[in-house]
């Protein structure tokens, strides 16, 4: 074993490019969508049980501030969460594997994730 390798444990020192940034972003967009499911499976159950039930997610979502903020951070990772898998599928069939096209994709998922989180915010609010 080679000890004389250079150990670098504190995170905050090193500087990811954009590709891995929005690599690690769409595996946290994920998690968020998995633990956003208990939100939206509850919504559905009670918006399905009776008109009651709808009205009172309908109010819930049009005038609760802590509603739309989750329904706005859902969306968002959404939005984020499919932007990135496309540009993973990409990856997956050899469309701009190189460098330059990793951060170019990054850049373009980037760009086009804030617009949708942005319209999202628009729509919700």
């Amino acid at each position: 074993m080679n000890s004389k390798r250079p150990v670098n444990l504190d995170l905050s020192t090193i500087k990811f490019p954009l590709p891995a940034l929005t690599s690690i972003a769409h595996r946290i967009t994920g998690v968020i969508l998995f633990i956003g499911l208990i939100f939206a499976f509850w919504a559905l159950d009670t918006s399905l049980s009776s008109p009651q039930g709808f009205e009172a997610v309908s109010d819930a979502i049009a005038h609760n501030f802590l509603v739309k903020l989750i329904t706005w951070g859902l969306l968002s990772a959404l939005a984020f969460h499919f932007v990135a898998g496309i540009k993973h599928l990409l990856m997956d069939a050899d469309i701009g594997v190189t460098l330059e096209g990793g951060i170019k994709k990054a850049q373009i998922t980037v760009v086009i994730s804030a617009v949708l989180v942005i319209l999202a915010g628009v729509w919700v609010w």
